[in-house]
């Protein structure tokens, strides 16, 4: 707390956004009054939040696990502190970790969930290396959810009709909301490389230089928030929806991911001959073996399922191939010490610190059970069978019957993951759609 305060003077802070993010992916927390905050050493929140669902139920499990509705003492992580470009009055916000009030880690906290992944590399003395792809759309304000979204007009005063793949032009067409988004980045510290424009209308994507997976997760999650805060101020919506629109390709999450010895720095995924070794392919075949199991952190809502669509770029099945895009995990041409695989499957929906948790236990487990991948896909993977998850349903069964993901990732957390997502789905279940309206009511 002493260096935290140091900071929040050195920077005149007013107040302090206090916040953890939830299984969405979104934050939680409390404003707090600068003097306040130092004088607390942090903040006290509800732990009922993880089992809160997306609409705002709560699941019964909660009653059973803590009938007396506890607090979790949040303490802040020093690195994560950033200034709040959009706040009105000099604003920091401070991510948190979450702890019991005896001191021990909440086991069900996301954040914890990736850090004890991240304790298993260390086991081996590895380092986890990632960097995420984060695509996302730009849409015109709406708030009739009964109507379907629209493209937000452009400079040139007009709308988006058809895709624009990678066009500097369409970019342009948002230049001062984009600049916004940058400045924001800026600001705060988020390593983004590149912005370009995807398949879909006013579809964008941001790539974030590779690093630390705790630090990546944690920009992640301030950039949804900064993206969608710039947006505001142009009368703008920005959605990391996997599927927003029926007829554009989803928007996804893509993860790079190497490894490295401590020690020597080296690549684990390269041998002294300077190709990829077996270590490399247990860790494809742990990503194979285990994906449809973790398929509900990388698909955590019931639109996520609408994304995996054939030749949509989207992958179907769990599929490898070198310099391939229409498989689950793609091995992209590099030099030999960036070696690494892209895992394809996550939506932009995503909770980074889950699905990047998810990602590195497969591969993980792929090497502590000396995994053999399938041979290399070198044609089209869709022209192959899904094998993938295509529902919320068939996804929550596969991860309640892993014992392996369930003995990695804490069985407390996945009980309530799992609770709070069969939730999720027996709510949507009992919506009546417009479809069955428009299709149904004076037809059957």
């Amino acid at each position: 707390m002493k260096k935290i305060q140091q900071w929040l003077k050195k920077n005149k802070v007013e107040e302090v956004e206090a916040i953890i993010p939830d299984y969405a992916g979104t934050a939680r927390g409390k404003f707090v009054p600068t003097e306040r905050y130092i004088a607390d050493e942090g903040m006290r929140l509800a732990e009922a939040i993880f089992a809160q669902t997306i609409s705002g139920s709560y699941t019964d499990l909660i009653d059973d696990t803590n009938p007396t509705d506890v607090d979790m003492a949040a303490r802040p992580v020093f690195e994560s502190i950033r200034m709040v470009p959009w706040a009105k009055v000099p604003t920091a916000q401070i991510i948190h970790d979450c702890l019991h009030l005896d001191g021990s880690y909440v086991e069900t906290a996301p954040r914890y969930v990736l850090q004890r992944v991240l304790e298993m590399f260390d086991t081996k003395n590895w380092q986890a290396v990632v960097a995420p792809e984060l695509e996302f759309y730009l849409t015109k304000a709406n708030t009739d959810s009964n109507q379907p979204l629209q493209a937000p007009v452009g400079r040139s005063g007009r709308q988006e009709k058809s895709r624009r793949s990678f066009s500097i032009d369409a970019v342009n067409e948002y230049e001062e909301l984009i600049d916004t988004i940058f400045s924001y980045a800026e600001q705060q510290g988020l390593a983004i490389e590149t912005l370009t424009h995807e398949d879909g209308i006013a579809q964008l994507e941001v790539n974030f230089l590779h690093g630390d997976p705790m630090s990546l997760a944690d920009q992640v999650f301030a950039f949804k928030r900064t993206v969608r805060e710039a947006a505001y101020k142009y009368d703008i919506y920005a959605t990391f929806m996997a599927k927003p629109y029926q007829d554009q390709p989803g928007s996804s999450m893509h993860l790079h991911q190497s490894v490295l010895n401590k020690k020597s720095g080296n690549n684990i995924f390269v041998g002294k001959n300077g190709k990829t070794n077996k270590l490399f392919k247990s860790y494809i075949g742990g990503l194979q073996k285990y994906t449809p199991a973790l398929m509900a952190f990388y698909a955590p809502n019931v639109n996520s399922y609408r994304r995996i669509t054939p030749y949509y770029s989207a992958p179907i099945n769990t599929q490898w191939g070198i310099d391939n895009r229409t498989v689950g995990l793609r091995v992209p041409l590099s030099a030999t010490k960036a070696t690494r695989v892209e895992n394809r499957i996550a939506g932009a929906d995503s909770n980074p610190y889950l699905a990047i948790a998810a990602s590195l236990i497969s591969g993980y487990l792929g090497v502590q059970e000396k995994l053999t991948p399938t041979a290399e896909q070198k044609g089209s993977a869709y022209d192959l069978d899904i094998s993938l998850p295509m529902d919320m349903d068939s996804s929550l069964k596969l991860m309640k019957r892993s014992t392996a993901i369930r003995k990695a990732l804490g069985k407390d957390f996945i009980q309530l993951y799992l609770a709070v997502k069969e939730l999720e789905h027996q709510t949507f279940s009992q919506v009546i759609t417009p479809w069955e309206r428009e299709h149904l009511l004076l037809r059957v």
